[in-house]
């Protein structure tokens, strides 16, 4: 039978004890002083300078087989910090560590604490695998980690004003209604609203919610590279993504099919952010994706989009002529639709009539026209387009040229004293030439239409913590650069890792351009049914820079690595 000191102290103390380690009074009193303190037994004893820390954390990885690790050796920016409740943590001094299917390896100084990690399988639901580490360590983490997650909304907006998750793009369904009942689930509307708070305090630009088989994780995409932030219990994925559709004013009932929606997170009273919300009907369940749509006017400034000089001034003198085509070209994601508004805000004058049509609109501009196509309604771009020309436009935006159809009546309408801004999907700028003409508009419309193309990317910018690295002079002339560039004029900079990049050495991204204005020449290699490689070939020589040379340039003002440049660009 446990003697009454026995059944006082934990399997860690008691250990200490039996092992000749720690005098039973010792034991008993640090258990009770720590038990009283809140700090627990393990740092009552370091700070008591029985035992070091170090001593602890071995003697309890080695006799209760255990893996140890030195959390200086840990990079901080991979914890999935969203795993576990932060009140559990604090209260417990516990770290996620790193998640495996259903295995949750946890960070512990004291690895018998059976309430600790009882606490953390339940809220969890997943198998914890202790991870011995040393106590101080361990304490200055979690306040680190605390700090820097738990963004409190007054924080984040300057105001004590409750957030409210509201969807303002069409009015309620009765499906959506009935079902609201159904999902109202307080823990689960605190934990999306977590995830949005917290993924717009990070600077992302989209949210995933992610079901498996066996687990459901959440991703939020920040600088273009996706990171996992959560992996809630699998049982709540239906519960998740049912919120969300209510939310979104999308039909709850409808799992078959995918659907589009948008929602607002009011943060105070002056300022929302939009999101647009799609389903997708995976093998697992409903796999949502949430863009955050951020439209402040300080987004809109041509200077900070990373233009060059001669670009921005190509740029803004095409968009100042009274008609005519301007084209932004390249992926998704690669900030199209901030530089197109960045262009509308710049138009968006007093005496000038301005209207978009967008699938849906990514951000909110006052004293702009925006429509949102409805396919299903029956509004198309083209017909939407048709519409603008008998509202008395000066400016005409179209978000994404997708047929023939829009095609030719764009290419009409800025052939009839209209400015015309759109987007299509192409690789680079003289791509975009090529591709209007397979769609099956006249070349000698496209020559009489189109006035500039902008083909972008966004690299990721390096952060301020950047140190110079060492590249050999046959992989810079590899990658593009010049006999002439390796003047030592300027020094090539990688990534490093501190606090502020989350150790990834990049922090926001920066774009890189190619600028094409439509020159005569250029007009008659279209005119003649001239390739791609023809139309690249003039503008290199009238000066315009690929994206590669463009990005070249990044690398030598010391914005972005030559990394990223590779991994962005085309030869």
């Amino acid at each position: 039978m446990a003697t009454t000191s026995q059944a006082s102290l934990s399997g860690l103390a008691w250990a200490l004890v039996q092992e000749g380690r720690l005098a039973e009074a010792d034991a008993v009193g640090c258990a009770a002083q720590g038990a009283s303190s809140g700090n627990g037994f393990v740092a009552q004893l370091v700070v008591s300078k029985r035992l070091s820390a170090r001593e602890v954390a071995s003697f309890a990885a080695t006799t209760f087989r255990l893996p140890l690790l030195d959390l200086d050796a840990f990079d901080e920016a991979y914890v999935p910090s969203n795993a576990i409740d932060k009140k559990l943590m604090k209260a417990h001094q516990v770290i996620p560590l790193c998640k495996r299917g259903t295995r949750l390896a946890v960070a512990v100084s004291d690895p018998t604490a059976v309430r600790a990690l009882d606490e953390v399988r339940f809220q969890t639901g997943m198998t914890v695998d202790p991870v011995v580490v040393e106590v101080d360590k361990l304490g200055v983490l979690v306040a680190k980690l605390s700090e820097t997650t738990e963004t409190t909304l007054k924080e984040l907006t300057g105001d004590d004003i409750e957030v409210d998750l509201s969807g303002e793009v069409a009015e309620p369904s009765e499906t959506a209604d009935a079902g609201a009942t159904e999902v109202d689930d307080a823990p689960v509307v605190r934990f999306i609203q977590k995830m949005l708070l917290d993924a717009i305090n990070e600077g992302a630009s989209d949210v995933h919610f992610e079901p498996y088989e066996k687990f459901y994780r959440i991703r939020f995409r920040t600088d273009g590279i996706l990171r996992e932030i959560a992996q809630p219990p699998l049982v709540l994925k239906d519960k998740i993504a049912s919120r969300i559709k209510v939310i979104s004013r999308l039909d709850i009932s409808e799992k078959r099919i995918p659907q589009d929606g948008r929602m607002k997170l009011v943060l105070s009273k002056t300022r929302s952010v939009d999101f647009r919300v799609s389903t997708l009907p995976t093998l697992y369940g409903e796999k949502i994706v949430m863009r955050i749509l951020e439209s402040s006017p300080a987004l809109l400034n041509v200077d900070a989009l990373g233009y060059d000089p001669e670009q921005k001034e190509a740029l803004l003198n095409a968009i100042a002529r009274p008609y005519g085509m301007v084209l932004v070209t390249g992926p998704t994601g690669s900030g199209k639709t901030v530089s197109l508004y960045t262009c509308l805000s710049i138009l968006n004058k007093p005496g000038i009539n301005i209207s978009t049509a967008e699938d849906p609109a990514e951000i909110n501009l006052a004293g702009i026209n925006q429509v949102n196509i409805n396919d299903k309604a029956g509004l198309t771009f083209a017909f939407a387009l048709r519409s603008f020309l008998r509202q008395d436009p000066d400016v005409i935006m179209v978000g994404e040229i997708r047929d023939l159809e829009t095609a030719e009546i764009a290419v009409k309408a800025a052939q009839t004293g209209h400015m015309v801004l759109s987007t299509l999907h192409t690789n680079d700028a003289p791509g975009t030439l090529t591709r209007l003409a397979n769609m099956g508009v006249a070349p000698f419309n496209i020559a009489s239409s189109v006035i500039l193309i902008t083909a972008q990317r966004l690299a990721r910018r390096l952060c301020s913590c950047k140190k110079p690295v060492n590249i050999p002079m046959e992989a810079l002339l590899q990658a593009g650069f010049t006999e002439e560039d390796m003047d030592g004029t300027w020094t090539p900079y990688g990534p490093q890792g501190c606090d502020r990049c989350k150790g990834s050495g990049y922090k926001g991204r920066v774009g890189i351009y190619q600028v094409m204005p439509i020159s005569e020449d250029i007009g008659r290699i279209i005119m003649t049914n001239g390739n791609a490689l023809d139309i690249e070939q003039q503008a290199r020589l009238e000066g315009v820079r690929d994206l590669r040379q463009s990005g070249l340039a990044k690398v030598k003002q010391g914005l972005t690595s030559l990394e990223e440049v590779l991994a962005n660009t085309n030869d």
